[in-house]
């Protein structure tokens, strides 16, 4: 039986698929093409990606690998993504409904395990780590990136407070050292650590959940009207008459 944050993902996802299978936003950005640069892939390797989402992390490792097979919970989610790898002409990806936190593999199954943009909606980050240490191959390597708070537990709190006004499913999003944390305690060696910036234009941000009216109408407070230490962290800016922020986002690279 599904968890009530299971549940959540599944309802806030499902019925937005499409939206992330075809949204730029998660199509590219520095913090994937710095994964692909600093993983080394190759052409023999094996990947998983968990919580694939719409699919954009595991079609730009198909490009460099034998297969991929990526993951997801939510149902609708695999389907968009496979209609939008299928549509790329890639065909060395397949797709498997699967918890993040109990991947149904063997031991040592990859050469690469990667996931991005999704470890703030698991309930117990923690074990996601150690189910990805366990099934990558001693010597392989295990690449996540997710958005990341500062140290500073005020703004850590508020941003976590904006980011589940948005999307109920969103748990909460950990800072650097902590998931530097999550990895050695997994028996993973951090080789990378870095961190990125991407702007968000506030209307897509909230149009990709079909955030209602009064929830928008408090987000936009809580971006107007923010205390000193998140605004440094959304730093709002306009342009094109339209409200934008920033969105951090970690990068972090282990090896078995």
């Amino acid at each position: 039986m599904p968890d009530d944050n299971t549940t959540l993902v599944q309802q806030s996802f499902g019925p937005n698929a499409e939206k992330y299978a075809r949204s730029a936003v998660f199509a590219e950005g520095e913090s994937l093409n710095r994964l692909l640069e600093v993983v080394n892939l190759q052409p023999d390797w094996i990947a998983l990606d968990v919580a694939t989402g719409g699919g954009h992390t595991a079609l730009a490792a198909a490009k460099h690998v034998r297969q991929v097979i990526a993951t997801d919970i939510t149902p609708q989610m695999l389907l968009a993504a496979e209609r939008m790898i299928r549509n790329s002409g890639v065909s060395n990806v397949s797709f498997r409904e699967a918890d993040a936190q109990n991947l149904p593999f063997a031991d040592g199954e990859f050469d690469l395990v990667t996931c991005r943009i999704a470890p703030h909606h698991f309930p117990d980050v923690a074990k996601f780590v150690r189910e990805c240490a366990r099934v990558v191959k001693s010597g392989g390597a295990v690449a996540v990136i997710d958005n990341v708070t500062p140290p500073d537990r005020f703004t850590a709190r508020y941003f976590n407070a904006f980011e589940k006004l948005r999307d109920p499913s969103h748990l909460w999003a950990y800072s650097a050292d902590e998931w530097q944390v999550f990895f050695a305690d997994a028996g993973l060696r951090v080789t990378l650590t870095e961190k990125f910036r991407k702007a968000h234009e506030f209307g897509d941000y909230c149009e990709r959940m079909r955030v209602s009216e009064a929830n928008r109408f408090r987000l936009r407070a809580m971006l107007t009207q923010v205390p000193k230490g998140p605004k440094e962290t959304f730093d709002i800016f306009e342009r094109g008459g339209q409200l934008w922020f920033h969105l951090g986002e970690v990068l972090i690279v282990g090896s078995r």
